[in-house]
């Protein structure tokens, strides 16, 4: 049986105590506790990136419980020239049954509604590079390392 996920897309300001709570629960037990990647998640600067009110929060939950999670950046924040889809997560006990791509069908739509007929452009985990490809995104660089992870960044052209 397949479980219902119901989506929510908010500003910084818009999310409640919980779902901040929940939200950085969730990058922070996958991004640097099961990667063991110690970094800042953080954003430092006010109105920059997670708090930045042209950011979109992307919420997946499943039971009431938070199972995905994204965030689509403004031109200006990740690149100077392009829209940007970043911290795209999915909870341990969600993964293997396509939450990912339901994840990131409701990103591309929210990308479209709120930034039509822009490119996106990504720094996907190498490993990854197929995941993205089937969502239209062609790698545009060779593998470097974010955080000492093996990183390309990818481009989704415009659906002009």
């Amino acid at each position: 049986m397949t479980i219902k996920t119901t989506w929510q897309s908010k500003a910084f300001s818009e999310l409640s105590l919980n779902q901040l709570y929940d939200v950085l629960k969730l990058r922070i037990d996958v991004f640097v506790v099961e990667q063991t990647c110690y970094y800042p998640d953080l954003d430092s600067e006010k109105n920059r990136l997670d708090r930045h009110p042209q950011t979109l929060h992307l919420l997946g939950y499943q039971a009431e419980q938070l199972v995905a999670y994204l965030r689509i950046l403004p031109k200006g924040q990740s690149y100077a020239s392009h829209i940007s889809i970043g911290r795209v997560v999915i909870a341990n006990k969600a993964r293997g049954g396509g939450l990912g791509h339901e994840l990131m069908k409701e990103a591309l739509s929210l990308c479209q509604q709120y930034h039509p007929n822009e490119e996106i452009k990504i720094s996907a985990q190498q490993h990854l590079k197929s995941y993205y490809q089937r969502h239209g995104f062609a790698q545009v660089s060779a593998m470097y390392l974010e955080d000492g992870i093996p990183h390309i960044a990818m481009l989704r052209e415009s659906k002009q």
